[in-house]
């Protein structure tokens, strides 16, 4: 029996599948980094954390709490299969004290 031809590039389509995270990580077991950064924002200071393994609904509910917490603006950045999530200005301190008391291991990342 011949196999189906195997589709090497596909320029416009349908994402391929991925499979689907059976349980969620917990906080305690999650690296979080938080950096600052103004790269590719016009020279606006720009708080990072990277690692947030969870779901959407989950991402933007703590960014919710954290630009509350800050009195700033902030959103969760979707890059692929990784969620970045960003505050603006300046806030890692606040941001690493703040996660850190609610179970998550974040370090601060970058100079």
């Amino acid at each position: 029996m011949a196999e189906p031809p195997r589709i090497v590039y596909r320029e416009f389509g349908a994402e391929p599948e991925r499979p689907a995270a059976s349980e969620p990580i917990p906080p305690a077991q999650q690296d979080l980094r938080v950096m600052v950064t103004r790269a590719g924002r016009k020279g606006k200071t720009v708080t990072v954390i990277s690692g947030y393994t969870g779901s959407l609904a989950q991402a933007q509910a703590l960014v919710k709490e954290l630009k509350s917490l800050c009195g700033a603006g902030g959103r969760v950045d979707r890059s692929g299969d990784r969620l970045l999530l960003e505050l603006q200005g300046e806030h890692r301190a606040k941001v690493i004290a703040y996660l850190q008391e609610k179970g998550h291991r974040a370090k601060p990342s970058g100079g």
